[in-house]
């Protein structure tokens, strides 16, 4: 069963941003996952969320999207996106 994170960004600074963007496309390969969404345009149809920056990962496996959160490869990137960043992230396993 696929695993996903799901991510509700709200971006305090965009320059450094930018640099955390830049370096987590190699970490995901590392790790099978890929982007679903990254930042695109939202609309909410119920209910009074009000979304930031929604960005959708996919790995192979919940356990691949775990290993990816907690590697060592995005380490570096993670610290830049919290500096750079206030986020709720989420894991869910998809359909069996």
């Amino acid at each position: 069963m696929k695993g996903y994170i799901i991510a509700d960004v709200e971006i305090r600074d965009p320059g450094e941003y930018e640099a955390y963007k830049a370096a987590v496309p190699a970490t995901l390969e590392v790790y099978g996952g890929r982007f679903i969404v990254r930042g695109g345009e939202t609309e909410v149809l119920e209910g009074d969320w009000q979304p930031k920056r929604i960005v959708v990962l996919e790995f192979d496996s919940p356990e691949q999207a775990r290993a990816w959160y907690e590697s060592e490869e995005y380490g570096d990137p993670k610290a830049l996106r919290q500096r750079a960043s206030t986020a709720s992230l989420i894991l869910v396993s998809g359909v069996e």
